[in-house]
């Protein structure tokens, strides 16, 4: 009888293993993900020293609605910022700011430097014996880089 409860218990601790790594493989894949994202807005933001509106709302659509993503989408965050910490996203259309100060631009010179940050919650759920477990808040990840511009405006100074 004592060797048949250790079989039942090493069977359910193999079990709960096998579940865990299998989640670590998930989470390395929506980690990937999310630094892959993270490089496309960035690369985004170095063609036109800030990042369009419009592509802002696509990555942001398509981040949300990938798979592991979809579970909390509302938890997706984008962050875009230029060197004065200032939010690097604009309209798509250059000339509405062409009567704004420099500052009051989304987009800074050739040369100075962009923050971006995206963050999300990985949703950690187990499911055992037809049970689903979860962990309420999640676990809270993000990837940042930092890029440098690469226009040059001709209505900024240089």
């Amino acid at each position: 009888m004592k060797g048949m409860a250790k079989s039942i218990l090493i069977t359910m601790l193999a079990t709960i293993c096998i579940m865990l790594f299998t989640q670590m493989i998930f989470f390395f894949t929506w980690y990937s993900t999310l630094v892959i994202e993270t490089f496309n807005i960035s690369q985004m933001a170095a063609s036109d020293n800030y990042v369009l509106q419009s592509d802002y709302d696509n990555a942001l659509k398509t981040l949300q609605e990938r798979p592991i993503y979809r579970e909390k989408p509302g938890d997706v965050v984008i962050i875009v910022n230029n060197s004065s910490g200032e939010s690097a996203i604009g309209n798509d259309d250059v000339s509405t700011y062409e009567l704004y100060d420099d500052d009051d631009k989304p987009y800074r010179q050739r040369g100075n430097p962009l923050d971006i940050k995206v963050s999300a919650v990985y949703p950690l759920t187990i499911t055992l014996w037809g049970r689903k477990y979860e962990y309420e808040g999640g676990v809270p990840a993000s990837f940042s880089l930092t890029t440098i511009g690469l226009k040059h405006y001709k209505d900024l100074i240089y």
